[in-house]
C-alpha cells in the first residue's frame, strides 16, 4: 500500500478526528501507514480494534500501524504490547503533525512505542479544520471534547479528559468551509455536546451556538445534533426545536436506563420522569420529531423489575432508534467494583431490550407511510429523512436532496416514490 489509511471505530467525533489525523499525518510526510482510531466505550469495542489491527498487519506486512483513540489512551499497554503495532499515540497527540514526524523505528520495545501524555492536563481544544469527511455526505464538526461528569460505568473521561469547548468563531468558519465544499447537512458533535460553552467567555450554550451557525451560515440547509443530554437543554435549544425548520427533528438521547435507582447508581443527572417530560415537550413543540437513545442492559445490581423499566421507558418516550449496550465492566470505573449481573443474564436482557427497540422501530416506520419527506441521499443506496429515518434511495445520486412520498417499509427502512417536482443539491 501507499499513502495513509485510517480505520475508525466509535463515535462521530472519532470520525471527524480521523480526517484531522489523516491531514496531519500527510502533512508530516507519513507514507505506507495505517492509523487505527479506537473506541473504549465497551470491552467489545476494544476487542474489535485489536482484531482489526491483526488483520491489517496480515494484509499489509510492511506498513506502519499506528494506534490511537480512546482505547489507546486508557489501555496503552494493551496496544503497545501487540507485536503488530509500531506506535501508540494519545488522543491529544494524534491531532498533531509533529507526532507523525517523531515516530519510533520499527522493532522497538513496547515502552518506546508509546507517545501518550496525561489527557487530564489538556485544558483547551484547538480548532481543527477539515475540507471534507471521507465517505460521508453529512459533515461533522467537533464543538466540544472531554467530559466533566463521572458516570460510574464510563471510562471515556479518562480517554478524553475534562470538558473543553471550541470557540464559536472557529466553528462558524469550519461550517462555512464545509458548506462551500458541497455539504448541505452539518452535524455538531462532541463527547458531552450539551455542556458546550461553560468554559468559554460569556458561557454560550449549545443552543446559542446552533442559532449563531444558522444565522451566520445561511447556506446550511440542515443542522443536526449528534447526541444530547436532555437535562442540559436550555431555552435556546427549545426555541430551535419549536421554530427552526433547518434544525432537524431528531435527537439522540443519552438515557442509559429506565429505573431511578439504577440511574442514581450510574450517577446520571436525570430521572425517569425527566426523560419522559423532555420527550413529551419536544413532541408537543415538533410533532414529527423522532428520538434515538442509548440504553445499557445488565448494569450491576439490576433486577428483572429494573430491567423491565428500561423497556417501559423506551415505550413511553416512543424511541424510534434504540441502541442497546450489554453492560461491559470497564477497568478503573466504580461500576466495575459493584456486584455484577451474570453475563448470560446480561446478554438475555440486552436481547429482550433490543426486541422492544425493534418493535418500536416498526411502529415508527408504519407511522410515516403516506407522509411527504425531504431526503438526503447517502453513499450506500439509502437516504435519511429529516427525522433520521432510513429510506431506500436506489438510483439516486449521493448528496441529492429530494422530496419523496413514503409508500411503505420493509421492516428496516422506508420505501418511497420520488415526487414529480424535485431538486438536487
Amino acid at each position: 500500500m501507499s499513502g495513509v489509511e485510517v480505520i475508525t471505530f466509535g463515535c462521530r467525533l472519532n470520525t471527524y478526528e480521523s480526517e484531522v489525523m489523516r491531514g496531519e499525518a500527510e502533512k508530516a510526510g507519513l507514507n505506507n501507514a495505517i492509523l487505527v482510531n479506537t473506541c473504549a466505550v465497551t470491552g467489545e469495542a476494544v476487542r474489535q480494534a485489536r482484531q482489526a489491527i491483526r488483520r491489517a498487519r496480515r494484509d499489509n506486512p510492511y506498513a506502519r500501524i499506528i494506534v490511537t483513540g480512546c482505547a489507546a489512551q486508557t489501555e496503552t499497554e494493551t496496544f503497545a504490547e501487540m507485536p503488530e503495532v509500531d506506535a501508540v499515540l494519545g488522543n491529544e497527540e494524534k491531532l498533531k503533525s509533529a507526532s507523525y514526524r517523531s515516530l519510533p523505528d520499527f522493532g522497538v520495545s513496547a515502552e518506546e512505542k508509546v507517545r501518550v501524555n496525561d489527557i487530564m492536563s489538556v485544558r483547551a481544544t484547538a480548532p481543527q479544520m477539515v475540507k471534507s469527511i471521507d465517505g460521508h455526505v453529512r459533515a461533522f464538526i467537533q464543538v466540544q471534547n472531554g467530559c466533566d461528569h463521572r458516570c460510574t460505568f464510563c471510562v471515556i473521561p479518562f480517554g478524553r479528559g475534562n470538558s473543553r469547548s471550541v470557540p464559536m468563531g472557529a466553528i462558524v468558519d469550519q461550517a462555512r468551509r464545509l458548506v462551500e465544499g458541497g455539504y448541505s447537512e452539518i452535524v455538531l458533535t462532541g463527547v458531552d455536546a450539551t455542556s458546550y460553552g461553560a468554559d468559554l467567555p460569556g458561557h454560550p450554550s449549545l443552543g446559542i451556538l446552533a442559532k449563531t451557525l444558522l444565522k451566520q451560515v445561511p447556506e446550511i440547509l440542515r443542522l443536526r445534533l449528534s447526541s444530547i443530554d436532555g437535562i442540559e437543554a436550555d431555552q435556546h435549544l427549545w426555541d430551535l426545536i419549536a421554530d427552526e425548520p433547518r434544525f432537524m427533528p431528531h435527537l439522540h438521547l443519552s438515557l442509559q436506563h429506565g429505573d431511578d435507582l439504577i440511574l442514581k447508581r450510574m450517577k446520571r443527572r436525570h430521572s425517569r420522569d425527566d426523560a419522559i417530560s423532555f420527550c413529551r415537550e419536544a413532541r408537543r413543540l415538533r410533532p414529527e420529531i423522532s428520538f434515538g437513545a442509548d440504553m445499557i442492559a445488565g448494569f450491576p445490581t439490576e433486577t428483572e423489575d429494573m430491567a423491565a423499566q428500561s423497556a417501559n421507558l423506551a415505550e413511553e418516550c416512543g424511541i424510534a432508534h434504540l441502541h442497546v449496550f450489554p453492560y461491559s465492566p470497564r477497568p478503573g470505573t466504580p461500576a466495575a467494583r459493584m456486584p455484577q449481573v451474570d453475563r448470560a443474564i446480561v446478554k438475555e436482557r440486552a436481547a429482550r431490550l433490543r426486541e422492544t427497540g425493534n418493535r418500536l422501530q416498526l411502529s415508527h416506520l408504519a407511522s410515516m407511510v403516506g407522509t411527504r419527506q425531504m431526503i438526503l441521499v447517502e453513499n450506500n443506496g439509502l437516504a435519511h429523512t429529516e427525522n433520521f429515518t432510513l429510506v431506500d434511495a436506489a438510483g439516486l445520486a449521493p448528496r441529492d436532496l429530494v422530496p419523496v412520498t413514503v409508500t411503505g417499509h420493509n421492516g428496516r427502512h422506508l420505501t418511497a416514490q420520488l415526487d414529480p417536482v424535485s431538486f438536487r443539491n
